[in-house]
């Protein structure tokens, strides 16, 4: 189950990539902590980080769950998937808001597959 772990750490790894983004864009654009509004290029690098933890409380138990009943390799290659539509989603967003459809759907369809994954293990097996 080493795949699965990985794309577990590297989940996290990729998020705390995303917060350190928001530190460099906080000085970059003069955003002062607690402040979480002020300049439309820190808003949205910042946003990338929130929408990027709010999956990750998914994905992760999702995760882990699914590999109890799955190939390791099908469910570490589902975890892929979302790591690749983060950053996709990650580049679209800081560039062009309205074209973040599909790193969102590359993150968010995984998601939802693991979840599925892990209900149909849980409830089948």
């Amino acid at each position: 189950m080493h795949l699965v772990e990985l794309v577990a750490l590297l989940a996290v790894v990729q998020y705390l990539f995303f917060a350190v983004l928001v530190g460099r864009a906080r000085g970059h654009y003069g955003v002062k902590a607690p402040a979480v509004n002020g300049h439309e290029g820190f808003e949205r690098i910042y946003r990338v980080q929130m929408n990027t933890l709010e999956l990750l409380v998914a994905l992760l138990p999702a995760l882990f769950i699914a590999a109890r009943f799955w190939p390791a390799a099908w469910v570490a290659g589902v975890g892929a998937l979302y790591l690749l539509g983060r950053f996709v989603y990650w580049r679209a967003y800081v560039d062009v808001p309205s074209r973040r459809g599909l790193g969102f759907a590359l993150s968010m369809v995984p998601v939802l597959a693991l979840l599925a994954m892990a209900l149909a293990g849980a409830v089948l097996r």
